[in-house]
């Protein structure tokens, strides 16, 4: 089973597959070789994030001037 890549290096390869790719000089089977292994990673990408921003807090001062936490709520 191949080691789990970081978010960097996750972006660092799927930089990697899109500059191939996009030279457009690489056998069909090869691209469609490194565009699956894309989406994965992209897919793998999302996961990290979506983690990562539901474990982004927001502080605010409460009533007694003491920072609470609240859930992190995009503004959007």
């Amino acid at each position: 089973m191949a080691e789990k890549l970081s978010f960097e290096q996750s972006l660092a390869r799927l930089d990697e597959i899109v500059r191939h790719l996009e030279k457009g000089d690489l056998p069909l089977s090869e691209s469609i070789s490194l565009f699956e292994e894309g989406t994965g990673l992209l897919s793998s990408c999302s996961a990290m994030l979506e983690e990562a921003e539901q474990k982004v807090v927001k502080l605010r001062k409460g009533p007694d001037r003491v920072p609470e936490e609240l859930p992190f709520v995009d503004e959007d």
